[in-house]
This record gives C-alpha cells, structure tokens and sequence, in this order.
C-alpha cells in the first residue's frame, strides 16, 4: 500500500502573502517620510546657518565700518568714508551705506548729509545701513538669504 503525501495536494490560503505585502508597504511608506524629513532639516539647518553668520558678519561690518571712519576722517573733512562694498569667503556679499548727522549743513558736502540736528548732543552721529546677503549664484543656499541691520553710532 503506498501512502500519499498529502503536503503537495494541501490548498493553501494566501493571508501569509498579502501581510508580507503589508509590512513591505508599511516599512517603505516609513522609510520615504524618513527620507524627505531629513532632505528638509538638512536644507533649513545649512540655511540656518548661513542666515547666523551673517548677521555675525553684519556686526563686523559695522565695527570695520567704524574703525574706517575712525581711519579715514579728519577734522577738515569729517565724511571721507561713505561705505564699502566686498565680498567675505566668496560667499557673503557685505554692502555698508554710511550717512552723517551733524548740526550745520556744511558739513558734509553732497548727499552723505542724512539730516541736520539742532542740539549739540546729537551733533556727529552716523547712520549705518549694512546689507550682508547670500546670493543663489554662490550655490550654498537653497533660497537667496538677506540680512539687514540698521544702526546709529556716535562719532
């Protein structure tokens, strides 16, 4: 008498195949949000830390700005320096506008006057606007990152 297996003929259902495509999905699902979460904090974090440094370039500018005024201007033309333009690391554009506050008109000559005074406390002050921007040409930032300062200084 021959036996017959019966493992071969046995009719199996296909619940194991369908929750092995279950988790295959689920896991992939999983590992493509993983994936674009990441892309994003990569990209805020680098633009994070250009948009820090310059406003850490912003300060230097307006000491370096003060120092050329400091430099540069004497007592028979106080408004020698207007401002500068250069570039930091190939990467930073620094842009420093300088306007002069004093009590009389004559001054500064030309249009460095920003604004005529009457007291003398507020006579000598300078307004600096300085611009450190990221350009999307330097290829480090995703999006163009500007930062703006604005100050007054005494002289």
């Amino acid at each position: 008498m021959q036996r017959k297996n019966n493992i071969l003929n046995r009719s199996r259902s296909g619940m194991a195949m369908i929750m092995a495509i279950a988790v295959i999905v689920i896991i992939g699902t999983i590992m493509a949000l993983s994936l674009a979460m990441t892309a994003q904090t990569t990209k805020r974090t680098a633009d994070l830390y250009l948009y820090e440094q310059a406003m850490l370039l912003s300060k230097s500018a307006t000491e370096y700005a003060l120092l050329r005024i400091a430099r540069d201007n004497n007592a028979t033309n106080p408004c020698n320096f207007t401002g500068d333009n250069f570039t930091q690391n190939g990467i930073y554009d620094i842009n420093i506008s300088v306007r002069y506050i004093y009590n009389t008109v004559g001054t500064c000559a030309g249009a460095l006057q920003y604004a005529t005074v009457v007291t003398p406390e507020q006579n000598g002050s300078v307004l600096m606007d300085v611009t450190v921007s990221v350009p999307q040409a330097a290829n480090v930032a995703t999006e163009p990152i500007t930062y703006f300062k604005r100050t007054i200084q005494k002289l």
